[in-house]
């Protein structure tokens, strides 16, 4: 068991594994850091298909205190029809709508819960644009513990109805994500529940690096050349960085300095993409995000300015993708890789059409693009561009003959 301990990302100071997220001298986010040399690629061997397989490279001290819903390890699908309309000859989509509450969130939302249990707290929660609602509200039901949710009121239906179907207290804030996130923040703090992803943030981003573990063993312990992720606070594509490097600190990888990131953003609320694009580090937040994507609305990204160090130290890009680009990439994946996903998978295949027809990536480039949510959570979006269904009467000649 690899020991874990605390470490600012600003200042490197040091801290004990505790329930704490901001340093105490610079204000700086905490990230977990291990004390582990090299892993054999023998020890995954054999072992579950969840990201809890990777439990050696996870925050938590003692398996007691997992919390699974068994998520992760989602298909590494070689997308060779999309890939050969696109120009691609290696083409992977990571689906991760397949996940439990269908999303990526299952996996940082498993991580917090599983540490708030070994932390011993008494209740969890989290701000929301509404997968991470999903995946904290089911946590907390197989966790046994009490769950608040905070999240605008203008999100898709049926990310409410699933919330709420785990049995979380959900908290409809008229107003922005942000609103959402600033209250949420202030209530955790104040009542001593466990925001998964603010005052537990620490923790929760050790799970989104699993989508580096399982790509790299998918693609049989290779790194990818080019990788396309959404982004909304940027922390996703901070922790797949993390996990990739990782793997090189544990021998499981070689140099991980070639691959190249790829932030994709909605038009709308894109404030990373613009700061990229004016290169600069300042974001400036979006005050009122306008996009179909309400996933990655989110105005005043966390992780803003470490996206686009990660996008220099990878030598990435940032793009953006406007509503229709958005809907239609969405078509476009479902009916050729038999895929369905939400606005923001759909963000990430748009703006990786994008890449392709700039010509920053290669048509040999082994390319993964990620898909972190599932369509039948946002139908209304979708159901605005598609052509309803004829209803007809019961009768089998005038069916058949418009059956061609």
């Amino acid at each position: 068991m690899a020991r874990i301990s605390l470490q600012c990302r600003e200042c490197k100071k040091e801290y004990e594994s505790t329930f704490k997220y901001v340093c105490d001298d610079c204000f700086g986010p905490l990230d977990v850091k291990y004390e582990i040399t090299s892993i054999s690629k023998n020890v995954f061997s054999g072992r579950e298909h969840t990201y809890w397989r990777y439990f050696e490279l996870l925050p938590i001290q003692n398996k007691a205190n997992i919390v699974s819903i068994n998520a992760g390890m989602t298909p590494l699908v070689k997308a060779e029809k999309l890939g050969k309309i696109l120009g691609l000859n290696n083409l992977y989509i990571k689906n991760d709508s397949v996940n439990p509450t269908f999303s990526f969130k299952d996996r940082p939302a498993g991580i917090a819960v599983s540490k708030a249990k070994e932390f011993g707290l008494s209740a969890v929660g989290c701000a929301s644009t509404g997968n991470l609602a999903s995946a904290t509200a089911a946590h907390a039901a197989k966790g046994g513990f009490p769950c608040y949710v905070f999240a605008p009121s203008d999100i898709e239906h049926a990310k409410i109805a699933q919330a709420l179907a785990y049995g979380s207290k959900f908290i409809a804030v008229d107003g922005t994500y942000d609103d959402a996130n600033r209250i949420a923040a202030q209530i955790g703090d104040s009542k001593g529940i466990g925001i998964v992803n603010i005052n537990m943030r620490s923790y929760y981003v050790e799970g989104s690096k699993t989508l580096a573990y399982e790509v790299a063993e998918q693609l049989n312990w290779t790194v990818p050349d080019q990788l396309v992720v959404p982004v909304g606070s940027g922390a996703m594509l901070n922790a797949i960085c993390k996990g990739f490097e990782e793997l090189q600190t544990v021998s499981l990888l070689n140099n991980v300095s070639n691959m190249h990131m790829i932030a994709a953003q909605p038009h709308g609320c894109a404030p990373i993409v613009d700061a990229f694009k004016h290169g600069t580090t300042d974001v400036i937040p979006v005050e009122h995000p306008d996009t179909i994507a309400k996933s990655l609305a989110i105005g005043d990204p966390g992780d803003g300015r470490y996206v686009l160090k990660r996008l220099k130290q990878y030598n990435g890009f940032a793009e953006e993708s406007n509503n229709k680009e958005i809907l239609d990439a969405i078509l476009l994946l479902a009916q050729t890789e038999g895929i369905f996903t939400e606005p923001a998978g759909g963000v990430s295949v748009a703006v990786l059409k994008k890449m392709i027809d700039d010509g920053k990536i290669d048509k040999n480039d082994t390319t993964v693009c990620y898909v972190t949510g599932n369509g039948l959570k946002t139908t209304e979006s979708i159901m605005e561009v598609l052509t309803k269904p004829q209803v007809m009467a019961a009768d089998v000649a005038k069916i058949a003959a418009v059956v061609r």
